[in-house]
């Protein structure tokens, strides 16, 4: 389960992201028009969650007990339309309930402030490594609707966006680009699309890391505004693999049998499973450890496929056991 330090820094990555009208505007293109440019990141004419620029001075606005992650206003073939972002890095089977507060208090609050009332658009952009399950209307949620009654019940949507599934090749903005296709790597463990041969901006990777709680430090890193994923990974990683292969060899040439060199291999791929664990998760429990060193080379193998899906020791021991 996520600590609340680590969606603290989920959320602040997403609003981040989206200060940019450039990604702010491609991931609602996303979201509503199956990424054909339709708003124009020239056209939002709001920042955040600053309602007064929004809808102009409410003497005494309905109170959002909190502020609501991004919200802008985009101008749609000159008219007004205003959009809201939330972001959720884990599972909320009640989301629909929030956005439907959420958007009818800035309905509430555009008819206090006497001025004209926009329409509201929201969606959840959801950075978890598991499937979002909730229900994306207010009538999938309710029980046992007379069908009489039907017709008559007002639905609400929730269109959501998962940061896991999404098709990058529908984005045009580089830096929305960058981060989904390279947190969508980390969730799937793919090294060899890690390391390709390319710069990307640092903040972007240091974006992804975070989204996809991928405890990676920026001084571990290269220097500079962009870095070379290759160089990148290789650097991050080779103090591991160093470390394990040196003792590996050293082991297994010590006892110049074929079990020695075996052991080898395994203590050498533990050693640097723990140690990527270790950045990955912060911490390792004592018990881990002791299961990782009983573990066989064909597991450990297969925890090195999956290491970036990994989020918590209960998905360590999933792969292993």
């Amino acid at each position: 389960m996520m600590c609340i330090k680590e969606r603290n820094a989920s959320d602040s990555t997403c609003k981040k992201l989206l200060r940019d009208k450039g990604c702010f505007a491609d991931l609602c293109n996303y979201a509503f028009f199956q990424g054909r440019q339709v708003i124009q990141p020239e056209e939002l004419v709001s920042r955040e969650n600053d309602l007064s620029t929004l809808i102009g001075k409410v003497d005494k606005p309905t109170e959002i007990k909190r502020y609501r992650d991004v919200v802008r206003k985009a101008s749609i073939h000159g008219e007004y339309v205003i959009i809201g972002v939330e972001h959720q890095s884990t599972f909320d089977e009640k989301m629909i309930f929030r956005i439907l507060n959420y958007d009818a208090t800035i309905y509430i609050n555009q008819v206090e402030s006497k001025q004209e009332i926009y329409p509201v658009g929201s969606f959840v952009f959801y950075t978890g490594d598991k499937e979002w399950k909730s229900p994306e209307t207010l009538k999938e949620t309710l029980k046992n609707i007379p069908s009489e009654m039907e017709p008559y019940i007002n639905d609400w949507r929730l269109p959501v966006v998962e940061l896991k599934t999404m098709d990058a090749r529908k984005l045009t903005n580089q830096r929305l680009k960058e981060v989904v296709e390279i947190s969508q790597s980390m969730f799937a463990g793919n090294y060899d699309d890690l390391r390709n041969n390319r710069k990307i901006e640092t903040e972007s990777f240091m974006m992804a890391a975070t989204f996809t709680r991928t405890k990676i430090k920026r001084e571990g890193l290269p220097e500079g505004d962009e870095i070379n994923m290759c160089e990148a990974m290789d650097r991050l990683f080779q103090r591991f693999e160093d470390r394990g292969m040196e003792k590996g060899e050293t082991i297994g040439f010590e006892k110049g049998e074929r079990s020695g060199i075996e052991k080898g291999k395994r203590e050498e791929k533990q050693n640097t499973l723990k140690e990527q664990l270790k950045v990955k998760l912060g911490t390792l429990s004592r018990p881990l450890e002791k299961q990782l060193t009983s573990t066989s080379l064909e597991k450990l193998n297969e925890l090195t496929l999956n290491i970036f899906n990994v989020t918590n020791e209960e998905d360590v021991l999933r792969i292993i056991d």
